[in-house]
């Protein structure tokens, strides 16, 4: 059987992630994701209601047009998690393929969610929840797998697609994180079952292999989250804390350290209810009976209204913006464009990195020197990534033992840096391990 991986999206930046795998004449897509820092350029779009076309032309989603010159049947479109830059261009090209969506619960459950929002497209492909450990027969010749592991989004998977070749592993994203705040660590035991069945080609993340050692656990943010807070039991100020909305076991974290000092945890912004709303309903986590969710705009001021009347130290405002969004509820506070007010001696915790590109950078900067120049106090970087670092990839190239190595998730300076940290390992350029660009397609042999 021919085996063609072809590289949609996510080879020549990270975001708008979408490969596509060819297995004789079926098909399988992996990820529909949106490029987050393109359509913040554009402030004026409106997702919902503009075309897919558009997107594909500002570089917002994936350039699937290249899927008109594969010749074969897509048979299913898998998504390994809910974070948009894999799921958030399925409103948008879902409907051109005539196949079923798999995904874990929770993602089912958010693109469920997307989809009814959609205004542009009309998208009736079949939703199928596939949790981890579990099997679904695609066809005679493919069968996929989710295999548990971690990263920064709860009910994160690494699909495996079995063919008669042996077995392709699509690893974006993931961390080996042993000590989970949420649910158990990665079953290392499968994946090297499934290395010793045999694995014909990894496409794997390349976002941070750049940085040596591993990934720390999130048990370390959340230890580090619990110093901060909880060491301000007697303060009177505001204490602000912006985080991934997606972060499910961070803002669980922060909101038992608001509870045990006495404050009640407010979550406010849209996707912070979205999130956090579906995992609890899901019983993937419960919050404190003290917190509440605020994701309207007209609701959030109303709430922050009463904050300020009933006084700033009695809550825990747990909020959008830490990468400085334009009309994120953090960006609105530091530009006093809210009824919560900042002043001196407040604090604003960040449980997040920047996402480093050049936008997020500048935006960050602007927000937090409007938060230090009404005199808030300004924590950076409590925070642990959700991606693999370099000694994760070494484990995990030692238990699978790929045939094949295709870096993704990453531009490619990125994939170059796999490239050569792979060379080490007995890899060779263009023969075992092959860096593509966004439309390249790569025949295995």
């Amino acid at each position: 059987m021919e085996i063609e991986i072809i590289a949609v999206g996510g080879y020549d930046e990270v975001g708008r992630n979408m490969t596509a795998v060819r297995c004789g004449k079926e098909i399988v897509i992996f990820d529909m994701g949106l490029r987050l820092d393109q359509l913040m350029i554009h402030e004026d779009a409106e997702v919902e209601e503009m075309h897919s076309l558009d997107l594909i032309k500002i570089k917002a989603i994936p350039d699937d047009t290249v899927m008109q010159t594969i010749e074969g049947t897509v048979k299913a479109i898998v998504c390994s998690h809910g974070h948009l830059d894999h799921i958030g261009a399925i409103p948008k090209l879902a409907h051109r393929y005539n196949c079923p969506i798999i995904a874990t619960p929770y993602a089912v459950e958010l693109i469920r969610q997307q989809i009814s929002g959609e205004k542009k497209f009309v998208v009736n492909n079949k939703l199928y929840a596939l949790s981890a450990g579990q099997k679904y027969t695609i066809s005679q010749n493919l069968v996929l797998e989710f295999v548990h592991t971690q990263h920064s989004i709860i009910d994160t998977v690494t699909p495996v697609l079995h063919t008669p070749n042996g077995a392709i592993v699509y690893a974006c994203d993931f961390k080996f994180d042993r000590t989970p705040v949420i649910g158990r660590p990665p079953d290392f035991a499968r994946f090297r079952q499934i290395g010793k069945e045999g694995v014909l080609a990894l496409i794997v993340e390349s976002t941070y292999i750049h940085r040596s050692g591993r990934s720390p656990s999130e048990r370390i943010a959340r230890d580090l989250v619990r110093d901060v807070i909880t060491s301000f039991e007697d303060d009177k100020n505001a204490i602000v804390v912006s985080t991934f909305a997606s972060h499910i076991s961070r803002v669980k974290t922060i909101a038992e350290c608001a509870h045990e000092i006495g404050r009640k945890p407010v979550f406010l912004g849209r996707s912070m209810e979205r999130y956090s709303v579906t995992a609890e309903q899901m019983k993937y986590v419960s919050f404190p009976e003290t917190a509440s969710v605020f994701g309207n705009r007209r609701t959030a001021d109303r709430m922050m209204r009463r904050m300020m009347k009933e006084g700033k130290e009695k809550f825990l405002p747990i909020v959008t913006g830490h990468q400085g969004e334009p009309g994120s509820i953090l960006t609105r506070i530091a530009l006093g464009d809210t009824p919560y007010l900042l002043s001196n001696g407040d604090k604003v915790i960040f449980s997040a990195n920047v996402i480093p590109n050049p936008m997020n950078v500048g935006q960050r900067y602007r927000i937090e020197q409007s938060l230090l120049k009404v005199g808030a106090r300004v924590f950076e970087d409590l925070h642990v990534s959700g991606h693999a670092y370099r000694e994760d990839h070494y484990e995990f190239l030692q238990m699978l033992k790929p045939q094949h190595i295709i870096p993704a998730h990453g531009d490619l300076k990125m994939a170059a840096t796999y490239a050569t940290f792979t060379g080490d390992l007995g890899y060779t350029l263009n023969k075992d391990v092959h860096p593509m660009r966004n439309g390249q397609r790569l025949r295995i042999n």
